[in-house]
């Protein structure tokens, strides 16, 4: 049997009528108030009935877009990519949507603060971009904000991110990189050119981006061969995307006399300072080293050498999400989308010195 709005007021110990005022927002509450209620709605899996809320709502053209940080390329593109398709050139009868930026500096706290907000706002749609914080509690969290959103009619996207085990029949759609394959056919790149001793500078841990290109890239080895994995794990190190991340964790690789031919960044950004680390002490690209990153970013063919990478489909994604969360495109069979990735092989990736091609 369903949980009553009644439930969920004797659970939090409010009345009925604040939790009402919480869950359609634009009402003054309390902030401990405002917790409590939140709580005890997520322990409680609390659904409000989504064509009664649609309808009392009366949501906006106002469409939320999270990102982790607008500075970064990998957002600012996929962000301009989707705020574009939703301006008024883009709308039915010469309407469009009000794209609204949030962020969140990929910290979940922020992410579900920042749909608090949006909700309390009555957006008409929020989209969701970047890897998500694989923490169960936050995961929890997440999926029952979306719910709330979701249940007054109003799209949800997720892009570039795994799907949240929401209730049937809820407007969510998800829109997914290929980022393992991709990851897969660059290690198969590097494998086929001799490397073994490859060093990985992984994206931050606990989070769905870093785990799918690190899988990706440790299948590819161990289909090489069944101890490669175990051989260049001492070779992988964790990081933010950032470049100084990339610079630090190479001179991390270098202080401990670590042996390799080659290193994979997490994305573009960290590699440029993977580069930096390694001209420093005067190895060569590709020559002594080859460098590889993820995303390909606009400036990867101006590097020298140009950047060998992992196409990820940045404007297609952003386009295809306005269409779903303005309804302009159904959702697909079973609400996901799996965009493809496509290794981009350029100079920054040789053989090694002592290996021919294999």
């Amino acid at each position: 049997m369903a949980v009553t709005l009644a439930e969920v007021a004797g659970h939090a110990g409010v009345s009925p009528a604040t939790v009402s005022r919480v869950l359609n927002g634009g009402y003054p509450v309390a902030g401990g108030t405002r917790t409590r209620v939140e709580r005890a709605i997520e322990e409680l899996g609390y659904v409000a009935n989504g064509p009664a809320r649609a309808l009392a709502a009366a949501t906006s053209d106002l469409v939320g877009v999270l990102v982790h940080d607008v500075a970064d390329s990998f957002f600012g593109i996929l962000a301009g990519s989707l705020q574009s398709a939703l301006g008024p050139e883009n709308g039915h009868h010469g309407g469009g949507r009000l794209a609204v930026v949030c962020n969140t500096q990929g910290e979940p706290a922020t992410e579900l603060a920042y749909l608090t907000l949006l909700e309390g706002q009555r957006a008409g749609g929020v989209v969701l971009t970047g890897g998500a914080a694989e923490d169960p509690a936050h995961t929890a969290a997440l999926t029952a904000r979306v719910t709330r959103i979701a249940g007054t009619g109003a799209p949800v996207v997720l892009c570039g991110r795994p799907p949240l085990a929401v209730p049937a029949g809820l407007p969510v759609a998800t829109v997914m990189f290929d980022d393992r394959g991709g990851s897969f056919r660059l290690a198969e790149h590097l494998l086929s050119l001799g490397h073994r001793r490859i060093a990985y500078v992984a994206g931050p841990p606990g989070l769905s981006t870093t785990r799918e290109r690190l899988a990706g890239h440790r299948a590819a080895l161990r289909e090489r061969d069944p101890f490669l994995p175990e051989a260049c794990a001492p070779l992988t190190v964790h990081a933010s995307f950032d470049r100084a991340a990339g610079y630090d964790a190479t001179r991390e690789l270098l202080r401990r006399g670590a042996s390799f031919t080659a290193v994979v960044a997490a994305n573009d950004t960290v590699a440029t300072g993977v580069a930096a680390a390694l001209r420093e002490e005067g190895i060569r690209i590709p020559q002594d080293v080859s460098v590889a990153g993820f995303d390909d970013l606009p400036f990867c063919v101006d590097t020298a050498p140009a950047l060998t990478t992992v196409r990820v489909p940045l404007r297609e994604a952003g386009v295809l999400a306005a269409q779903l969360v303005t309804r302009r495109r159904m959702l697909p069979p079973g609400g996901i989308t799996t965009l493809p990735t496509e290794l981009m092989v350029r100079g920054s990736t040789a053989p090694p010195p002592t290996a021919s091609p294999s």
